[in-house]
C-alpha cells in the first residue's frame, strides 16, 4: 500500500478528524454566525430568532451524525475504553440540548417575536455553558487523538 493510502487510512481511523470537523461546524455557527446574525442591521429580531432556531435545530441533527461517526470510529479503532467518557459526555450534552434547551430557547424566541414578557430561565446560560464545554472537549480530544500513535 502506498504511503499516501496508509496516511489516509490512519487519518480516517482516528477520532481526531471527527472531533475537529465537529468543533469547526459548531464553533462556526455558535461563535460566529449567530452573533453576526443578531448584529445585522437589516434583519428584524423575529426573523433572526426564527432563522437561529432553524439553524440550531439543523446543527443539533448534524451533531448527532458526528456523534454516531465518532462512536463508530472509536469502536472500529479499538479505542472504546479510552473514549467512553468523552463519548458519554458528548451524548449527554446533545440530549440535553435537543430535548430541553433548543425547544425552550425556540419558544422564548417566539415569545420575544410576539412581544411577550419572558419568564426567568437559565436555558440560555445552560446552553452557552454546555456549548463551551462541548467545544473544549472536542478540541482537547482532537488534539489527544491527533497525537496518538495508535491508528
Amino acid at each position: 500500500m502506498s504511503s499516501i493510502l496508509v496516511l489516509v487510512r490512519n487519518t480516517l481511523s482516528s477520532p481526531a478528524w471527527i472531533c475537529f470537523t465537529w468543533f469547526g461546524m459548531t464553533a462556526g455557527i455558535s461563535l460566529l454566525a449567530t452573533p453576526a446574525r443578531f448584529s445585522a442591521e437589516l434583519i428584524t429580531r423575529p426573523i433572526a430568532f426564527d432563522v437561529t432556531a432553524t439553524v440550531f435545530t439543523v446543527l443539533n441533527k448534524a451533531e448527532f451524525v458526528a456523534l454516531i461517526l465518532l462512536l463508530i470510529t472509536v469502536r472500529a479503532s479499538g479505542r472504546a475504553a479510552q473514549w467512553w467518557a468523552v463519548c458519554g459526555i458528548l451524548t449527554l450534552i446533545l440530549v440535553a440540548q435537543n430535548t430541553w434547551l433548543i425547544p425552550e430557547l425556540t419558544e422564548r424566541g417566539a415569545m420575544v417575536a410576539r412581544g411577550e414578557p419572558l419568564p426567568e430561565s437559565i436555558a440560555h446560560a445552560a446552553y452557552s455553558s454546555l456549548e463551551l464545554a462541548k467545544l473544549t472537549l472536542l478540541f482537547a480530544s482532537g488534539i489527544v487523538a491527533a497525537g496518538s500513535t495508535r491508528a
